[in-house]
This record gives structure tokens, sequence and C-alpha cells, in this order.
């Protein structure tokens, strides 16, 4: 496989063993002692492991925090930054998932900062608060194809106090340099191959719907659909596939590259019951897509015959591009409903509908969005029946 050097929206590496680059991006940014940012599964593999010896062959001295969460949390960032100043750390590689993707840059951005992380959620012009000149430089490493954490300005945290999953925007969250190996990926279960690549057609599908204007991201959402179509079941079934994974990785940058344009429901659904019930992100995203399609599809029948053609689908038609998303799920053998993955005892659906009405993905979504629209969108996705 050939290598390629990116740079749009930032500089990234990508090919097969371009981890084996990693001591160079820490040169090029003026790095001689990061903090890798990881879970403690991935701190125990080898592909960490050989990347702590890459750093160390090459002289440079690196510290590890692997305290980070599923649904990564304000302590782990607070922790992190803590850790990151105590080891007089001059820089981030953030490597994992979204999680440790996440927490890497909010590290990168909270270890030189004096006001609490939550004064930077992406509210107005929050960000504008933050010393710029304190920001760590970040080389971001994913190992999964899902959030395209590494091409976005953005982290999403929870707030343990509130329950609230927030959005904590800066600029100088896009990683200076971003490595991009489908080597890294190989090992990655199907099912959470499944529900990442599920998140990276979530991203994709939204930011093309989006209202707005905005054509360099509706191209590039179109083919990180295409690519999503041509190779997500590949990389499911056909894990040691390289070209399949390279693509999905390829395909989840694009769609954190196009969401710059805005979000929607479906993420707006979703990040409240990652909060509450701790369902996996791509999974959740992957249940209440034919749902919030079926609900906007007044505002989004023409956008979505232009994805069928696009990926020259059988079926060109709001109802056939529907039933290309169901008949996929189930090829994924991903759940219909959230009944399947939540007990109706757990379900806080008054409680869940005014914290997805305030989530920062809802200004996004076509349709303008009421409490009772939320509600009414959790109940179709628990009982599983399709808007009309």
């Amino acid at each position: 496989m050939q290598k390629y050097n990116w740079n749009y929206p930032t500089t990234m590496w990508v090919g097969e063993n371009r981890i084996n680059d990693i001591a160079l991006a820490c040169q090029n940014l003026g790095i001689s002692k990061p903090l890798l940012v990881t879970d403690k599964g991935l701190a125990e593999t080898d592909i960490v492991k050989n990347t702590l010896t890459i750093l160390k062959v090459n002289k440079i001295s690196t510290e590890l925090y692997f305290n980070v969460v599923g649904n990564p949390t304000g302590t782990n960032v607070t922790e992190g930054a803590n850790y990151y100043n105590k080891n007089s750390c001059d820089g981030v590689i953030a490597f994992g998932g979204g999680s440790g993707l996440d927490v890497g840059k909010a590290i990168a951005f909270m270890s030189g900062q004096t006001l609490p992380l939550w004064d930077f959620e992406d509210v107005g012009d929050n960000w504008t608060k933050a010393n710029s000149d304190k920001i760590a430089p970040i080389i971001a490493v994913p190992t999964t194809a899902g959030t395209g954490s590494e091409t976005g300005r953005a982290s999403v945290i929870l707030n343990e106090e509130t329950g609230v999953k927030n959005i904590i925007f800066h600029p100088k969250f896009l990683p200076s340099i971003v490595i991009l190996d489908p080597v890294l990926t190989l090992g990655l279960p199907a099912k959470i191959t499944a529900a990442t690549g599920m998140d990276a057609l979530a991203h994709n599908l939204e930011a093309y719907c989006a209202p707005g204007y905005h054509p360099m991201a509706d191209g590039i959402a179109l083919e990180g659909m295409r690519i999503i179509n041509e190779w997500l079941l590949e990389a499911v079934n056909n894990g040691s596939n390289i070209e399949a994974r390279q693509n999905m990785l390829t395909a989840a940058s694009m769609g954190s590259t196009a969401f710059q344009k805005g979000l929607g429901a479906i993420h707006s659904l979703s990040h409240p019951v990652n909060a509450l019930n701790n369902i996996h992100h791509g999974l959740s995203n992957s249940i209440f897509m034919p749902y919030v399609l079926t609900f906007n599809k007044s505002v989004i029948e023409k956008k979505i015959i232009k994805i069928c053609d696009y990926l020259e689908l059988n079926e060109r038609s709001f109802d056939g591009f529907v039933k290309w998303v169901l008949d996929l799920r189930k090829k994924l053998d991903m759940p219909h409903k959230l009944s399947d993955v939540i007990d109706e005892k757990d379900f806080d659906l008054d409680r869940l509908s005014e914290m997805a009405l305030a989530d920062p993905s809802t200004g996004g979504n076509p349709k303008k969005l009421s409490k009772e629209d939320m509600k009414i969108m959790y109940q179709h996705s628990m009982t599983g029946e399709l808007f009309k």
C-alpha cells in the first residue's frame, strides 16, 4: 500500500505502518517529552507498547496516561492535565478511539488554562476565553474508524456533576499531525468495527443534510458515504483487509471534516443516552438513524435522493435509502430498537428529551425541534416504529 501526505484540514500521514514516523512527528512539532493518552485496554496492547518503543529508540522520553473511560469524563481531563504538568510534558499524543482522542486533545488544551473546563463549552464565543498560547501541540493517532476526532476542533466530555455530555471547542483542538495507519485497526473486533463505522456514516449523513451553504462539506460527506458503502461490510467481515481498514479510517476523518457544517438529531438523541445509560456512541447513532431520517423526510427528501444517485443504490428514492440503512444495520447485526439495549425502567424520557433539545447538535437538524419532537423520536426508537 502506498503512503500519502495530506494537508487537509491538517497535516495527515496516511498509510500502512506510518506509526513508525511517530518520533519524526514529535521532532517536527518540537515535542521532546510527550504524554501519550489512551485507555487502559489499549495501554496493554502491542500497538501502544510498540509505539513507546519507537519513541524510546529515538530518545524521546514518553509519559503514559491511560485512565480514559468509554464515555470520557471531566475527571479524566483534570487528572491527565495534572499528570502532564507534574511530569513537565511538552506535547500530547492522543492515541485510540474517540475517547482517547477527545481526552488527549482536552488535556493538551487544559494543561495551560486557569478557567474550568466547562467554561469552554461550545456556546457562543466561549472559546475566546482560553489562553491560546498555552495550548500544547497535539499528535492524533486513531485506532478506530468512527468519530474522526483526529480532524475535529472539539472534544465531547461528560460532566459527572450534571450528567450531561458537553462539547468543548477551540480551533487549536485540531491536531497538528494526524497518523492514519490502518495496521493499528486490524485487531478491532467486528462489533466495534460495525458500531464505529455507523458513527462515521452518521457524521457524513448529518453533515450533508444540515441546512446552510457549504459545498465543500457536502462534497466530502457524499464521498465519505460512498466509501463507507463500499468498504464497511468488508472491514467487518474481513478485518484483516488492510485496504478496507484504510478506507474506513479515511471516511471517518472525512465525516469529522464535513460536520463543521453541522450535525442533527441523531447526535442530539445519542449524547444523552451515552451519558446516562453508558451506551456506545456509534451504536446509539446506528439505532437512531432511521427514526431521525423519517422524521426529517419532508425537508431532506431531495438531498437523500442525491445521496442515492451518488451511491448508485438500486432504489433511488427516500424510501430506498431508508431501506439501505435498515439492510446495512441488519447485515452488521446492529439492533433496531433502543429498547434492545436499554431497559424501559432505566429510560427517563423527560430528562433525556430535555438534554437532547439542549444538545449543541440540535441546531443543525434540518427541522426545527421541540422537546415534544425529541420525546416522539425517543418513543419511536423504543417501539421500533418508523415515521410514516
